[in-house]
């Protein structure tokens, strides 16, 4: 049994009072916060004390959409100006050329930047394994980070000689799929509360796997009691590729697979129409947004006001790190908060006199990386600093340059000022981040083992 106390200038809950309090502090028992108060109402004696009152201190952020492995071919210069079918043409054959050793390091190099942007739990969807590759190397290197990990087993099976869009390198033999994702839920699931590694099946998308594998894929999931997840409506090129393939629009062929439900979670769902949403809505299916991604392949802007008036499980993803180019949540908190007004700007917000016409606020934007993620993974045990919630949690100085003049509101801070590198994150009540620096990792050898891979991949 150990205790550990800590003490802020500023804690923000986000639990369902969204309480902020002056002065607030945590009492954390084995990993789980046990009291959250004031600091005068809080035990003064504990095994070890936490000492952050220059800091506002915040749950930690939840990623729900991510591909680490894309760390690696960040900025490449044939993909930097294209849009998502011909980016994925690019890098396909980049990406046929990864070894175990990469899926490592640049699951390693992921985490560590999401860490030190106030992440604690994240969700990656790795769906191609060439060369022997394989999601264990993936889950060894994010126990070594300390981070919880969503791992999605996913898959692509329909090749471009079937129609598909990748080549036929990436592509797997759908026993050989499902026989690896019943190896992996078996082995590494943990569905307890304080999980650390839980798995996802995730086929990749409506135009890289079969109908069949879809199927397959939902019912073993649901025979296990893991989550379900993959891509969906993300640009119009997609929509067409379903049209034309399947005969319906993406929405309506998930609902022909039965894929939908509360164990389900799409990333991206920017091309859907009001039915769709409310589709979403009635069968408790989750969003993962990905606000950078989506403007740096001109995909569109996805209708986030709509999916929360309407009751739609929505978190935030960086996505993967070729289409952003950056594992930095508190930087996706922003986006997504000045993308949602923008979207409001061209629906005619600065003219209209309609008392109900909301932007998305600095508050509701961290909600989504924090209480909204976790609803999507379907944790109950993450996302909020309340007794019996994980200790999970980031802190960031309140005395920087960047909030001068700011700390009239320091949650708002967060959010509207320039994103900064976190100064500690702790998840489990186990330090990751401290003053700004790695304690799990040796960030500079990271780097370096992490460029010469990339150098590697680029230039075979």
């Amino acid at each position: 049994m150990s205790t550990l106390l800590v003490k802020s200038a500023y804690l923000v809950t986000m639990d369902d009072h969204q309480r902020e309090i002056p002065q607030g502090g945590l009492f954390i028992r084995d990993g789980f916060i046990e009291q959250v108060a004031p600091l005068a109402e809080l035990p003064q004696a504990a095994d070890e004390v936490l000492d952050l009152r220059e800091h506002i201190l915040l749950p930690g952020l939840v990623n729900t959409h991510h591909h680490f492995y894309q760390t690696l071919t960040r900025a490449v210069p044939a993909a930097q100006d294209a849009n998502l079918f011909n980016w994925l043409k690019t890098l396909y054959p980049i990406w046929a050329r990864l070894r175990p050793e990469d899926i490592y390091l640049s699951t390693q190099t992921a985490l560590t930047e999401l860490a030190l942007s106030g992440c604690t739990t994240a969700a990656d969807h790795l769906y191609l394994f060439p060369n022997g590759s394989r999601l264990d190397d993936e889950i060894a290197a994010a126990r070594e980070v300390g981070l919880r990990l969503h791992a999605s087993r996913g898959s692509m099976s329909l090749g471009e000689s079937k129609g598909g869009l990748p080549p036929d390198s990436v592509v797997e033999e759908e026993e050989a799929i499902l026989r690896d994702s019943q190896r992996l839920i078996e082995q590494y699931h943990q569905p307890a509360p304080g999980a650390m590694i839980q798995i996802v099946l995730a086929p990749c998308s409506p135009f890289s796997v079969t109908p069949q594998l879809m199927r397959e894929s939902a019912a073993l999931a649901r025979a296990y009691g893991v989550h379900l997840h993959t891509h969906l409506a993300e640009t119009e090129d997609e929509e067409d590729f379903c049209l034309q393939k399947f005969g319906k629009r993406p929405v309506s062929y998930m609902q022909e697979l039965g894929w939908i439900g509360e164990d389900v979670w799409f990333a991206h769902a920017v091309w859907v129409n009001q039915e769709e949403i409310e589709v979403f809505a009635r069968h408790g299916c989750g969003v993962a947004h990905c606000p950078t991604s989506n403007m740096r392949l001109a995909s569109g802007i996805a209708p986030i006001q709509e999916y929360l008036e309407a009751g739609v499980k929505v978190g935030l993803g960086v996505d993967g790190s070729a289409s952003n180019d950056s594992s930095h949540m508190l930087a996706e908190a922003r986006q997504a908060m000045l993308l949602a007004r923008v979207r409001e700007g061209l629906r005619g917000f600065s003219r209209s006199n309609d008392p109900s016409r909301r932007l998305l606020t600095a508050r509701q934007a961290l909600w989504l990386g924090t209480r909204g993620g976790a609803a999507v993974l379907g944790r109950s045990d993450i996302g909020s600093l309340e007794a019996g919630k994980c200790a999970d949690f980031f802190a960031i100085r309140l005395d920087r340059l960047e909030y001068a003049g700011a700390l009239h509101d320091p949650l708002a801070a967060v959010v509207f000022c320039q994103p900064l590198r976190v100064d500690y994150t702790v998840v489990g009540g186990r330090v990751i981040v401290r003053e700004g620096r790695m304690v799990t990792v040796d960030e500079e050898r990271l780097i370096e083992q992490h460029n010469r891979a990339a150098r590697r991949l680029l230039s075979a």
